[in-house]
């Protein structure tokens, strides 16, 4: 899949796997900011970046980042949808910061990895019940 991509600044490298098995490329933050303890900052990557149709952009935690840095993805998974693509549309990664600590981030600092991931587009059909039986409830299975 080639996807179109915009650098705000033309020195911030593009996106890159880790290594040839990586599922996910590594994005980096494209200035240095403070993250404040316990707060929420918005990082920008400097890209603008197009996904086809169908498909979204998903921002996912580095597996290292929390235990190394104490930053998590701060909504879970962000979601980059296609028609996020105009010229100021910048991608950029929510992070929290858990620790009693401000923390530094740095530019080309490796914060969070993305992912294109298909995204049909579902119609619903109501239904009286699903199925006849339920399966427990939640958080049931493994109980």
């Amino acid at each position: 899949m080639r996807l179109r991509i915009t650098r705000l600044d033309s020195t911030i490298p593009l996106p890159a796997y880790g290594t040839a098995g990586s599922a996910a490329f590594d994005l980096m933050a494209a200035h240095d900011q403070t993250i404040a303890p316990r707060s929420i900052a918005l990082i920008g990557t400097g890209l603008v970046i197009e996904v086809p149709a169908g498909y979204f952009l998903a921002i996912l935690a580095r597996s290292s980042t929390p235990l190394k840095r104490g930053l998590m993805v701060a909504n879970g998974v962000g979601v980059v949808d296609p028609d996020y693509a105009g010229p100021a549309d910048e991608v950029k990664v929510q992070l929290l910061n858990i620790t009693d600590a401000p923390v530094e981030v740095r530019r080309g600092d490796r914060l969070a990895q993305g992912l294109v991931l298909a995204a049909p587009r579902v119609e619903w059909d109501e239904v009286a019940a699903t199925r006849a039986e339920s399966r427990g409830g939640f958080g049931s299975t493994g109980g």
